[in-house]
């Protein structure tokens, strides 16, 4: 790591975000360098508590900076916020796939790259989004019901209603594609481009049998109010069930997943425009990523935080590098996104 590079740009950074991010409003830089506030979204549950513990409380004593969280808000209520001109949260968080399309739009605010230390990010940092974790999406049962041999744990299985009948939840989201394409048997090298109407016919087989999770809290509530037998979580979702206070709780399959990562931006025109901008560098500090996701059981984009998590957490996390898990192509979701996801939600409804 180049630590007098890092040293710079945090020195820098902290002296003058005006000039690091200079704003193309000039009434959005006046309500800037008056705020004392910064609003960002969040997938709320147990990872939003771990967000506020290690991430945001931390922040505000540092910044004295206060951070509000809004419900995650999807792609259509961001463009929505541009066209109307009323934007009402200044950072984004998204998946690869989310942000990348955002970016292709216009969303997102430039982010000058000196903000981040480059060398340390296993994933590099775009002009307008920079990756901060990666998760996994897998088969989650609960394991006082369902023991072993008695559940799914590949996506193969997931669709297999004879081998493993009952209801099943799943993320009301075009990933679930990816997934179907798996379960019907195209190697994890070969799913991009996605082969749609394979896909589709394929979700067809459950689709009777499928209770949609409409936010990501819901992959856990539905398992652990019994509504229904499997479903597709993440890693960092079952993982608080384990532990004390977490409910009923529930178990998750790493013997096949699908990997994604989810990034930060600044929305254009954002109203604390440079408290979103110290926020995310904060974010990407190695201390805080380990402490952050010490709490969640995700992969922090930073190596240096990645030495720093502990044997309990990294149990928790998935391997890329196995040839049946599939890493996100956030590349080939650039151009595609809208259509595949128009066609999805119409198919959701028929």
């Amino acid at each position: 790591m180049n630590k007098r590079f890092t040293k710079l740009s945090r020195r820098t950074f902290l002296a003058g975000a005006t000039l690091l991010a200079a704003p193309t409003v000039l009434g959005a830089r006046r309500a800037a360098a008056k705020s004392d506030s910064v609003t960002i979204s969040n997938f709320g549950g147990s990872y939003q508590d771990a967000s506020i513990k290690a991430v945001y409380d931390p922040f505000t004593q540092e910044t004295g900076i206060k951070v509000n969280i809004t419900p995650w808000p999807g792609l259509d209520k961001v463009k929505a916020m541009q066209l109307t001109g009323n934007i009402q949260m200044d950072v984004f968080i998204g998946s690869s796939n989310d942000s990348a399309s955002g970016s292709k739009k216009g969303f997102w605010e430039s982010l000058d790259p000196s903000l981040f230390d480059a060398p340390d990010m296993v994933i590099k940092p775009d002009s307008d989004y920079v990756t901060f974790e990666t998760y996994a999406q897998g088969v989650a049962w609960d394991p006082a019901k369902y023991s072993q041999g008695k559940h799914p744990a590949t996506f193969v299985e997931f669709f297999d209603m004879q081998r493993f009948p009952g209801r099943r939840s799943c993320p009301k989201k075009p990933g679930m594609l990816e997934l179907a394409l798996l379960a019907d048997g195209v190697a994890a090298q070969d799913i991009y481009p996605l082969d749609l109407n394979r896909a589709f016919r394929k979700l067809d087989s459950i689709k009777s049998n499928i209770v949609w999770a409409d936010n990501t809290p819901q992959t856990i509530s539905l398992l652990q109010t019994g509504e229904v037998d499997f479903g597709i979580s993440f890693n960092n979702r079952v993982k608080p069930t384990t532990e004390p206070g977490g409910g009923v709780p529930l178990a998750f399959s790493f013997e096949q997943c699908v990997i994604a990562s989810d990034c930060l931006s600044i929305l254009k025109g954002a109203p604390n425009k440079e408290n979103a901008i110290k926020l995310i560098s904060y974010y990407l500090r190695p201390e805080v990523q380990a402490r952050f996701f010490n709490m969640v059981p995700l992969a922090p984009v930073s190596k240096m935080a990645a030495t720093m998590l502990s044997p309990e957490t990294r149990k928790w996390q998935p391997d890329s590098s196995k040839p049946n898990n599939l890493v996100v192509d956030a590349v080939y979701w650039v151009d595609k996104y809208d259509a595949v996801m128009r066609r999805f939600l119409e198919w959701t409804m028929t």
